[in-house]
């Protein structure tokens, strides 16, 4: 065809590529999506002054966001496969919107699980991970361990850029005006996403970038919901993605269950200001950028299995020493440890996609959108559970300690998966039979 014979014709190392910008925008919508992660430790506080509501209910709408955004992630992959990127994205941001500005006129603890719960938990969940898998494949080939980096790295980095301004607006104005300024950067970026987010190189007539030749653009699968629900099948009788999944949960439950969830009202039970402790749950994102980035460069030349071995390990050991550092003053150690955990927060992103890439081939986006669906679940475990250790016994303490205790369990997990899961960026064995999709 004249279109793909023009687009062979274009240079390898084309002065301009679209892909930049369109990982540039696909790293805006995630920071946007990400803010949205980390108010709930924000409004934990004022929500229980106003309406007298139990820590513990507020917590099972954070928990209902977590789960719902896992349970979303890996239909948002195949969505984005049936739908486009670009639509898919437009509609997750649209469901955002009008679920933070129906948080506004709540009155009722129903209302925060439906509105925030289910509605944000949607939205943000369709631009979490797989969106920035789905990304990552279609429009590169060459540094991918990078850009998966720097994508997920951004997830942290949207809790850097609004938290210490959001802290700041609840302390002075209430927590409704933080939750409408979220809103309006979530519409600010929709724009962003209707004039320069495209679906796959094909669309403009380029390449991946690092292709050698042109790569026409797959066609759409009709059936994503079944497409969707056949990985799983298959996934699941295979022991990898259970210890994949299972270690994954770990992640989730010791980093978006734990420490975005209750570090703020833990340190505020220490006596630490509110802007305070929301400056330090900033400094993590800064590092978690950081170390998300250098994570993705080391996947690309280390092997990811030892690499999550050594994230865990240093997590856990974290956590052990975490309730001894929170006081009413952040001194060297707590900025020591917020450096440090910042470094390891996301930094299992990256060698989990590659594993997963390795493993399920072509269907190890939707594969990875299950093990971060298991993610979401033990974060949404432990974000109820910490409220209710809270609310029980008065203190947190107990809960560092099991979440560290759980970080070893999650090594010792990843070391049970073999050093050469796939071999390579080829499928071991076709995963998903019955989606149409032949296994090269």
């Amino acid at each position: 065809m004249c279109h793909d014979t023009a687009a062979e014709r274009r240079p390898a190392a084309a002065p301009f590529h679209r892909a930049w910008p369109i990982a540039l925008v696909a790293c805006l919508t995630i920071v946007a999506a990400a803010a949205f992660a980390a108010v709930p430790g924000l409004l934990t506080d004022p929500l229980h002054t106003e309406y007298r509501w139990s820590r513990a209910s507020i917590g099972v709408a954070a928990s209902v966001n977590m789960v719902v955004y896992g349970l979303v992630a890996p239909f948002a992959a195949a969505l984005m496969d049936r739908f486009g990127i670009r639509r898919t994205a437009l509609a997750a941001l649209t469901v955002i919107v009008a679920g933070a500005g129906l948080t506004t006129v709540m009155n009722s603890v129903w209302q925060l699980t439906l509105y925030w719960g289910l509605l944000i938990g949607a939205g943000t969940g369709s631009l979490a991970m797989t969106f920035a898998a789905t990304v990552t494949d279609n429009w590169f080939t060459r540094h991918r361990g990078l850009v998966i980096g720097v994508l997920t790295g951004a997830s942290a980095f949207g809790q850097l850029v609004f938290l210490p301004l959001l802290a700041e607006i609840v302390d002075h104005r209430g927590w409704r005006p933080a939750v409408v300024t979220l809103a309006l950067a979530a519409g600010a970026v929709a724009v962003l996403v209707a004039l320069v987010l495209r679906d796959h190189p094909a669309d403009v007539g380029q390449r991946p970038y690092g292709a050698v030749s042109f790569v026409p653009k797959p066609k759409t699968d009709r059936s994503a919901a079944r497409r969707t629900a056949l990985v799983l099948a298959g996934a699941a009788r295979d022991r990898r993605f259970w210890l994949l999944a299972g270690s994954f949960a770990v992640c989730g439950a010791t980093t978006n269950g734990i420490m975005w969830t209750h570090f703020v009202p833990a340190a505020r039970d220490h006596g630490m200001d509110l802007t305070v402790a929301a400056s330090l749950v900033s400094v993590i994102g800064v590092f978690s950028l950081v170390g998300t980035v250098l994570s993705g460069w080391l996947t690309d030349r280390f092997d990811p299995g030892r690499l999550l071995v050594g994230y865990y390990a240093g997590r856990g050991l974290l956590l052990v020493a975490l309730p001894a550092l929170l006081g009413p003053d952040a001194g060297a150690a707590m900025a020591a440890f917020v450096v440090l955990f910042g470094l390891l927060d996301v930094a299992t992103v990256p060698p989990t996609v590659l594993l997963c890439r390795r493993i399920f081939g072509p269907d190890g986006a939707i594969a990875f959108g299950w093990v971060n669906a298991v993610h979401q679940v033990g974060a949404g475990g432990m974000a109820v559970l910490g409220g209710f250790a809270r609310d029980t016994a008065g203190s947190y303490g107990p809960v560092w300690l099991l979440a560290a205790a759980l970080c070893a369990v999650a090594a010792a997990a990843v070391l049970r998966i073999p050093r050469n899961a796939g071999g390579g960026d080829g499928p071991v064995r076709a995963v998903g039979r019955g989606t149409g999709r032949s296994e090269a």
